[in-house]
């Protein structure tokens, strides 16, 4: 894939993760995609698998009442493609590590992809 067909589909999976359109995300993504978030050096989610995603979504769904990332920058080579990204949302229930809702959470990470057959196939978000 060239670098603008990356970046489009990655904008299009971005955009529809923002609209909480999952269906709009899963049309974009190999049927064994893998999905990884990584917080701080840890491994908090994992997804293999469209359904897995799609559960995975739905849970994630009802954690906000909006979010909104936007690419900060964007760099490609090969079959990969990396983003940074700023993330904002707004919390729709209170979590365990004290954030309440209501409240905006804000933060600045990586999410690195891998693309197969058109498709994304690989997805790993980092934060620190």
């Amino acid at each position: 894939m060239e670098p603008d067909e990356k970046r489009s589909l990655i904008e299009r999976y971005i955009n529809a993760y923002n609209t909480f359109d999952i269906e709009g995300m899963l049309a974009l993504v190999h049927p064994d995609v893998a999905f990884k978030n990584v917080v701080s050096g840890q491994v908090n989610a994992t997804a293999v698998g469209q359904e897995e995603l799609s559960r995975l979504a739905e849970e994630s769904r009802g954690l906000f009442n909006s979010r909104y990332q936007t690419i900060l920058r964007f760099e490609s080579a090969d079959d990969q493609a990396n983003v940074d990204v700023e993330f904002v949302g707004v919390l729709a229930m209170d979590l365990p590590n004290g954030l309440k809702k209501g409240q905006t959470l804000k933060l600045t990470g990586r999410s690195e992809f891998t693309f197969k057959e058109g498709t994304i196939y690989r997805i790993t978000d980092i934060t620190d």
